[in-house]
């Protein structure tokens, strides 16, 4: 007996003609930073707003015909739709940042957005935490920028898990399929009304994937789903889960994500400029580029890289080797051995791009090292991450200082409008100005904070922590009701917390290095804060631990059987399966938020930027953004920036410190209040967050600083090479290898300087330097001078670098001069060493050819 062959369709909602707009703004996620959009969907019918999950595709769908008709009839609503629609119609048409900064913008993106996971919205569950929110926030902002940009992934079936707890308070989880057809994106189809797809190559076949859009804004977000009929079982599930699977499963992933990505964008008609990588992911992309331009221009493997590198952009966000992907290289034969044939290079060639120059053959192939090799640019995602990752990275550029290897930061920042409540909003729309949020990154801007009446926003501060209270209460009586509590349980939940009381939140991923259990290492001190009759202090906790992570599972264990005791019960709660919808509530009503990470083991981390717009208070660890946000004025830091090589007296020392904070600055701060029960000292703190740190971590300060810095630069560069059939890159390529079969003969033959005297601060002393060129000519090098105090260890600490000028010849040798000025007291050095130069050469060290003395 044969299985039915179904015939499948898709069926979409029908509404009232009077209606049709709202389909319209249903499948454009605007509605979800969308303040007067939002509010339109949950005045429909609130309760299916929050059942769908605030899914307004799937509410479209199921709510009642009885209540679409009266909605249709509904003067005031159809006025309040007309008005979101043309709101969305006027900003679409409205000149932008960006066209107003670098000229009208093209009708197709040239900068692509790559990464493994989106956190646009709650109701799409193709997420896990903050990269993929990081990654939702920058759409939104290019959106709001008019930046030409699309967005790049993978759309997974099944996402990531969905977590609940047993009795015992043991992580457990859940992967329900994800319902595509009823979600706010759409399917991509050809002229013909077929799907557009595009295939990729594994191992003896070849794999196809289509391509489904969410338009986030203005723009579109591009997702791969390889679950298509004609892909066998074991390749469907190539886009299950998020993370799932083992490591051929994620070198599966990360060549849809590359190499697919690259082919869905063609056949989409879009042919980007640049590629910006968000981790390393997607690197693969480079080859599908390298591959493109080959077959386009008849070009060499070498003249393709040279090329194509111009247009990549690569942003890690691991400050540890343990976070990177590696293939070993039996894998990488598996899997590419027949896709290098097109390229025209052996594994041997592959396997050295994804190595450091000095490591072993027998090293893995290194997704991150890859992506550095075959990008012109490297960012880490804050100022301190930069410094981690180039000290991380640093044996990849032998001869060059920890402090000029080339990796710069660009520190993440958060969507404001998704983030903030609607309350805050109105206060920030009175007293900042309309069109405030078109100028978040303007310190002006938020200079009218100090014109909010402190009770104003106290009061809209206390609101918030009522609902926030409210929402606990509701979601602790759903998760007790999941696990067959008794009723007399499920109503106690109805009663923990108190809307009046010091709320602090903790919620992020559960890894063992941020340390969720600090404040437990002394239960008896804890205590005494939660269960305090005059000045109680209470904690939110939420976050989800790996799946295959047993100490992060342990810790949220450890948390709710000490929140389980009779006396804490009311003070502590653990809330269930944290999304963005759990933290938009905390963001929104917590009073503070705490984050205790290892320094430095927290990249950047944003959940405390959410917090900001919402006028709560930070004290966390001075790890990641809070390392260059915190002032003592704005919030509290735990410890001053020290690094610990022993775990267990870092743990002691810093939750000592931890609990200090609390008791005598944090709780009586809170408590404090004035003869009309203000706590103006807070309220100081609050409106000096909001004014500092505002302007400064928010997404299009963050994408503002990535166009100016990165895309238009790599943009006119990349154009640059590829003119005329790639002249300039094969011109580029053929000076390298000029370069590096010289570059053997270069050598700093005598250095003149009057450094024997006595010297003052002030003074400028005079550097003469003869170099051999070993066949080069000036114009291809680079001469500095490199100076700086020293340290006991007689190494340049903060130094700077001086070029020299060629002033002549003398006995064959090209000779440069310089000064340099000496700027303090102390002991003091400096070196002369020649890198390559060429004016299309994006940094001089990508050669790694430095030749020093």
């Amino acid at each position: 007996m044969t299985s039915p062959s179904f015939i499948q369709f898709q069926v979409f909602p029908r509404l009232p003609e009077r209606l049709n707009a709202l389909v319209d703004l249903a499948y454009n996620v605007q509605w979800a930073w969308d303040q007067d959009i939002i509010a339109l969907f949950r005045r429909m019918d609130l309760d299916l707003w929050e059942a769908t999950m605030h899914n307004p595709v799937l509410m479209l769908g199921r709510i009642k015909q009885e209540r679409i008709e009266a909605l249709a009839r509904d003067d005031s609503f159809l006025s309040n739709m007309d008005r979101a629609l043309q709101q969305r119609q006027e900003r679409t048409k409205a000149v932008g940042w960006f066209s107003e900064s670098f000229g009208k913008r093209g009708d197709t993106p040239c900068i692509a957005y790559f990464s493994m996971e989106f956190g646009v919205t709650e109701c799409i569950a193709n997420y896990s935490g903050g990269l993929g929110v990081l990654s939702g926030d920058h759409l939104k902002s290019c959106s709001d920028l008019d930046v030409p940009l699309a967005g790049v992934g993978l759309l997974y079936q099944q996402g990531y898990f969905r977590q609940y707890l047993n009795a015992d308070g043991w992580q457990q989880e859940t992967y329900p399929n994800n319902d595509f057809f009823n979600m706010p994106m759409l399917l991509e189809y050809n002229a013909d009304g077929t799907p557009v797809k595009i295939a990729i190559e594994l191992p003896g076949r070849k794999v196809a994937a289509q391509i489904w859009r969410i338009q986030v804004g203005g723009t579109p977000l591009y997702l791969l789903d390889a679950n298509v009929p004609e892909n066998p079982p074991d390749d469907r599930i190539i886009t299950q889960q998020l993370y799932g699977g083992d490591i051929e499963m994620r070198i599966k992933q990360e060549i849809l994500l590359g190499i697919g990505g690259i082919r869905a964008l063609s056949a989409l008609g879009i042919k980007p400029d640049v590629c910006h990588l968000n981790e390393g992911h997607s690197a693969f992309l480079a080859l599908e580029r390298i591959r493109v331009l080959m077959a386009e221009t008849k070009c060499t493997f070498a003249e393709a890289l040279t090329t194509t590198r111009a247009g990549n952009l690569f942003t890690t966000h691991t400050p540890v080797p343990a976070g990177i992907d590696l293939f070993d290289r039996q894998l990488m034969e598996r899997y590419f051995a027949e896709y290098i044939r097109s390229l025209g290079i052996s594994m041997n060639d592959l396997m050295r791009i994804g190595r450091a120059e000095n490591e072993s053959d027998k090293a893995p192939f290194n997704m991150a090292l890859f992506a550095i090799h075959t990008s012109s640019c490297c960012n880490g995602v804050s100022a301190l991450h930069g410094r981690v990752a180039r000290k991380m990275w640093m044996y990849n550029w032998p001869g060059v200082t920890e402090e000029e290897v080339p990796i710069a930061h660009v520190t993440n920042g958060v969507h404001v409008g998704s983030y903030i409540s609607r309350e805050m909003a109105e206060i920030f729309d009175r007293y900042l100005g309309t069109g405030w949020q078109f100028k978040e990154t303007d310190a002006a801007t938020w200079a009218h904070i100090d014109e909010v009446p402190d009770e104003e926003l106290w009061r809209t501060h206390e609101r918030r922590r009522e609902r926030l209270v409210s929402f606990v209460r509701s979601v602790l009586a759903r998760q007790y009701r999941r696990r067959g509590l008794p009723d007399k349980e499920i109503e106690r939940a109805r009663e923990v917390l108190l809307p009046s009381a010091l709320t602090l939140g903790f919620a992020r991923r559960f890894a063992t290095y941020k340390r969720a259990t600090l404040l437990l290492r002394d239960k008896e001190r804890l205590l005494k804060l939660l269960t305090s009759e005059t000045r109680p202090v209470q904690i939110i906790f939420a976050g989800k631990a790996h799946p295959h992570d047993n100490g992060g599972k342990q810790l949220i264990r450890e948390i709710v059987h000490f929140a389980q005791q009779a006396e804490v019960r009311n003070r502590v709660v653990f809330i269930e399966d944290y999304d963005l919808n759990v933290a938009r509530s905390l963001v929104q009503g917590v009073d503070v938020w705490v984050n205790t990470p290892r320094r430095p083991l927290e990249a950047s981390g944003t959940s405390g930027m959410k917090v900001v717009v919402n006028g709560g208070l930070n004290l966390s660890i001075l790890d990641g953004w809070w390392d260059e946000g915190y002032t003592r004025d704005v919030g509290w830091a735990i410890g001053h920036g020290e690094e610990y090589s022993d775990p267990e007296v870092q743990d002691t020392i810093e939750s000592e410190e931890f609990f200090n904070i609390l008791e005598r600055e944090v709780v009586p701060t809170f408590y404090e209040r004035s003869s009309d029960r203000l706590p103006r000292e807070w309220i100081a703190k609050m409106k000096a967050s909001m004014r500092t740190l505002c302007p400064v971590f928010n997404s299009d300060r963050m994408v503002q600083e990535y166009v100016r810095t990165y895309y238009m630069p790599a943009q006119k560069t990349f154009k640059r090479l590829t003119e005329r059939n790639a002249q300039r890159g094969r011109e580029l390529t053929a000076w390298c290898d000029t370069v590096r079969a010289k570059w053997p003969g270069v050598r700093i033959e005598q250095i003149e300087a009057a450094t024997s005297q006595k010297l003052f601060v002030g003074q400028h002393i005079a550097v003469k330097a003869k170099v051999k060129l070993g066949g080069l000519a000036a114009d291809d090098v680079t001469v500095e001078l490199y100076a700086g105090g020293m340290n006991a260890e007689r190494k340049i600490m903060k130094g700077h670098a001086v070029p020299l000028s060629p002033t002549g010849t003398a006995e064959g040798l090209q000779v440069y001069e310089g000064s340099f000025k000496c700027e303090t007291s102390g002991q003091h050095g400096f070196a002369v060493r020649v890198l390559p130069k060429h004016q299309d050469l994006a940094d001089p060290n990508s050669l790694k050819l430095i030749c020093w003395k």
